[in-house]
């Protein structure tokens, strides 16, 4: 699974930080590291230099394997959590998908 880390102009993430969330994606999706081949994360602050809740914005875009891709977005007031929020919501996605193709 290949990971591809994007920010907006407002935010800077340094290499331990990319690392940080890598590590966090990778064991969030364990179960479904199989089935994705790509994962691009778009992370932004949507007020850029002003501070406010839940500016953060995290988009999670899911290549999985012979369907088309999803995308989840969370907003939260940091980056981990919306990254966190992403992910839950992304996870619920893959499961219904699983849950789908057992049914058929």
């Amino acid at each position: 699974m290949i990971i591809q880390l994007n920010t907006d102009h407002n935010l800077r993430v340094d290499a331990k930080a990319e690392k940080h969330f890598s590590a966090i994606i990778h064991s969030d999706l364990e179960g479904f590291e199989s089935h994705i081949t790509r994962i691009e994360v778009h992370l932004s602050d949507e007020n850029g230099s002003k501070s406010s809740l839940k500016d953060k914005r995290c988009l999670l875009e899911a290549r999985v394997e012979g369907k088309q891709p999803i995308a989840v977005s969370y907003q939260d007031d940091t980056v981990e959590l919306a990254l966190s929020g992403a992910l839950e919501l992304l996870r619920n996605s893959l499961e219904s998908i699983q849950e789908r193709e057992k049914n058929y």
